[in-house]
């Protein structure tokens, strides 16, 4: 088996298989090192909503037979109002999906070690030369890509990242049928994705329905154990705990049946990124995260980081006498931040905004987003300060207070 490669990637999730992808499709030697069996790859437990939209899968070049329903609009819900925008998506099968990636770079040479649960970076002079796992087995490469979302085994260990606990997001799924999808009194959410704003269902986070055709869904939610968590959070409430409360308490949902096997677990940090390279290493995906404030929008931002890490790699790897230093590899964290993640702060900063405010003012939100024009939401998710402040009043400054508290690590609350 070789033992020497261009670049060596640990995990085949989108940001990885991605960049996979790409190198693979330039010609360059690459291997995956995957955690899991390659007759489970991958496992149910693997958690994402899969919603995105026709941006991603026309730059990526997704097939239709990997997505479960095309959708229409988008919904945003509160405890007492909606907003819906007119919007078309698509909701993947996500296992499907993380196949054909593999699939696909494999057919251009990829190779792929499944049952390789990676543990630690191999040094020399202080460089990254290879990765070890499964205890003693061991991959050399020129560059090393760490793409295994929040554990990040090599990413900590190279001091390259610091995935701080309160900034640690959860998040369950599960997979229904017999949902109530236009029910009267709610927003009819045929072809639709929901995210609906409401602390007593995800307090600190937000819950979702993703329609998948007919009376089936995805459903689910998610939630930053910071301060507001701690403020709602109903006493011994479990994650599984908050979905089975929504389940019995939304008219939608009552009738709800679980689909076997479709359940989904998973996390994610919400926090700026920091340092996401160094000499011969560059950190992908989940591992040096970045959220859409409002939609979510996970899968893409892993795909394009992927991408990027990749044409840096290969900025170094096309030119035989160019090493790839932390310098040269510079071009990756340029990328990131033009492609990936521009206004990361500012998305940050108003992903935050969302989960302190309190449920009144998320009934004030919608009420407010069927006033405005849709490009205001759109411009405001996207960092824009000025359509941040449009949603913004003198009633928000006890909200803007909370948020200073929490950047300053004082907590979100007084």
């Amino acid at each position: 088996m070789n033992d020497r490669y261009d670049v060596v990637i640990a995990g085949a999730g989108p940001a990885g298989a991605q960049c996979a992808r790409d190198l693979a499709a330039r010609g360059y030697d690459v291997v995956v090192l995957e955690t899991e069996s390659e007759d489970e790859f991958p496992r149910q437990s693997n958690k994402s909503t899969a919603g995105t939209f026709p941006s991603m899968m026309a730059s990526f070049g997704i097939p239709d037979d990997v997505v479960m329903q095309y959708t229409d609009s988008v919904v945003l819900e509160s405890p007492k109002d909606h907003y819906v925008r007119e919007q078309p998506g698509a909701v993947l099968e996500f296992a499907d999906f993380k196949r054909f990636l593999v699939a696909d770079s494999a057919e251009d040479g990829a190779e792929y070690r499944f049952d390789a649960r990676v543990t630690a970076p191999i040094t020399e002079g202080g460089e990254i030369v290879g990765v070890r796992y499964n205890g003693d087995e061991e991959v050399y490469g020129e560059i090393t890509i760490d793409a295994t979302g929040p554990a990040a085994p090599l990413a900590k260990k190279l001091d390259v990242v610091d995935l701080e606990r309160e900034n640690h997001a959860i998040g369950i799924e599960y997979e229904f049928e017999g949902i109530d999808i236009d029910r009267p009194g709610f927003a009819d959410l045929h072809d639709a994705m929901m995210l609906r704003l409401d602390h007593a269902i995800a307090p600190g986070g937000y819950s979702w329905i993703f329609h998948t055709g007919e009376d089936t869904a995805k459903v689910g939610l998610c939630y930053i154990q910071n301060d507001i968590h701690s403020r709602y959070a109903r006493e011994s409430f479990t994650i599984d705990d908050y979905l089975e409360h929504w389940l019995e308490t939304d008219p939608r949902l009552r009738n709800a049946e679980r689909l076997e096997g479709k359940q989904h677990r998973g996390s994610a940090h919400i926090q700026p990124p920091g340092q996401m390279h160094t000499d011969r290493f560059m950190a992908i995906g989940d591992t040096v995260p970045t959220v859409d404030p409002l939609w979510g929008e996970g899968i893409n931002k892993c795909m394009q980081s992927g991408r990027m890490a990749a044409a840096a790699a290969d900025s170094c790897l096309k030119h035989g006498d160019l090493e790839p230093t932390a310098a040269n590899l510079e071009v990756y964290d340029t990328l990131w931040h033009r492609e990936v993640a521009p206004n990361v702060r500012n998305r940050l900063w108003m992903t935050k905004l969302l989960y302190l405010a309190e449920n009144d003012r998320y009934d004030r939100l919608m009420s407010d987003l069927n006033r405005m024009d849709d490009e205001t939401l759109a411009n405001a998710n996207n960092g824009n300060l000025r359509s941040i402040a449009k949603l913004l009043g003198v009633s928000d400054l006890p909200l803007l207070t909370r948020l200073a508290r929490w950047e300053l690590g004082l907590g979100g609350l007084d």
